[in-house]
């Protein structure tokens, strides 16, 4: 909107042209989604706190998390206001990938918003019946797929995997690619939900896995980087580098909140808009396997979990002292901000290992 608004006064001010580049709105938006995150943050904690919208906490959760009960959750409300808004103030409006991240993001957001209220009102940690809610993600998921064939049969896209590390193989999935996106999605959305455990733990890991993408975004849209790089470039895909940034800014504009000890959680309202706006700019900048490696930290959660299930269903022992990870090492001793901060590490060097792939290629 903004951007519609400044970029003619160019005309009249030469300053005013800065806003046709993308880095310049890009900041932007950042400093914008980082403004609007701490300015309603109070507000938002103010109005939880009034409608008694607290958390439930798990009874076979960590002891130590008891004391979290009641702290205002929802607040994922507080993230989407303050990534999408400036997105829409900054971005190009006309660019149909800008709005497939946005609309998959406040999909997810939706689906975890019924999840959060059903919480809420029956005050217990079961929301949504899980096949529902799976359910409810792949048809989402199956719209983004769809909504990329669109692209693709405009020669906007296609549907060419590209595999770290190996700069000839590029199978082409064809129609198979929306299954593919579905399965991409999915599991973001939910590994990035599991890691949402602690104050702050998966909001600053987020947020690292956002700024690679932000990066990436920028390089794929870039005629020159993208070439040089051996990239797919979609021009129209440069654009994702407003909203990347937005998602940057948001993220550490809830952090001020969600750091430990936390004056409000996310709830899955926040952690599967999140997890589906990661898996959506992913797919749509042509990094669906890189997104493993910048989400290093979100598969170790995801497959923690899924190795302790395995393990109990078959021998009847779990790996873990609890699933997900984090709070295995809550358990053997580790203190909360100890165990944050160790996998706020992890979660940097993930991130620059992902974009050193780019050259290794």
């Amino acid at each position: 909107m903004l951007f519609y608004l400044l970029y003619p006064l160019h005309t009249y001010a030469a300053v005013f042209n800065v806003t046709r580049y993308i880095t310049f709105r890009t900041a932007a938006a950042s400093l914008t989604a980082l403004a609007l995150s701490l300015a309603l943050g109070p507000w938002m904690i103010r109005r939880l706190r009034d409608f008694q919208i607290g958390q439930v906490i798990r009874q076979e959760g960590p002891q130590s998390h008891r004391a979290k009960a009641g702290t205002p959750t929802m607040g994922g409300l507080l993230i989407l206001a303050s990534a999408i808004i400036p997105t829409l103030l900054w971005a190009d409006l006309k660019n149909a990938y800008v709005w497939i991240a946005v609309l998959a993001t406040l999909g997810f957001g939706a689906v975890g918003l019924w999840d959060d209220y059903l919480k809420i009102v029956r005050r217990s940690h079961h929301g949504l019946i899980p096949r529902y809610k799976i359910g409810l993600q792949i048809v989402i998921g199956i719209g983004v797929g769809l909504a990329v064939m669109a692209l693709a049969a405009n020669n906007l896209y296609n549907t060419r995997l590209i595999f770290p590390f190996f700069k000839n193989l590029i199978p082409d999935l064809g129609w198979f690619y929306v299954a593919f996106a579905v399965l991409v999605l999915v599991g973001a959305t939910n590994a990035v939900n599991l890691t949402d455990g602690l104050d702050g733990l998966a909001i600053s890991t987020f947020a690292v896995s956002a700024a690679a993408f932000t990066a990436l975004a920028y390089v794929t849209g870039h005629a020159v980087l993208a070439q040089y790089l051996l990239l797919v470039r979609f021009a129209p895909a440069g654009e994702l580098t407003v909203f990347c940034g937005a998602l940057v800014g948001a993220s550490l504009g809830f952090l001020w909140y969600n750091s430990y000890p936390a004056d409000i959680f996310m709830g899955d309202v926040g952690s599967l808009a999140l997890g589906g706006a990661l898996g959506t700019v992913a797919i749509l900048i042509k990094q669906e396997l890189l997104l493993p490696i910048v989400g290093g930290v979100f598969v170790i959660e995801a497959l923690s979990v899924i190795i302790q299930v395995a393990s109990f269903k078959l021998t009847g022992q779990r790996v873990f002292k609890m699933a997900p990870i984090h709070h295995h090492f809550e358990l053997i001793g580790w203190s909360e901000p100890k165990v944050i901060t160790r996998f706020l590490i992890v979660a940097v060097v993930f991130a620059l290992f992902s974009l050193t792939t780019l050259k290794l290629r």
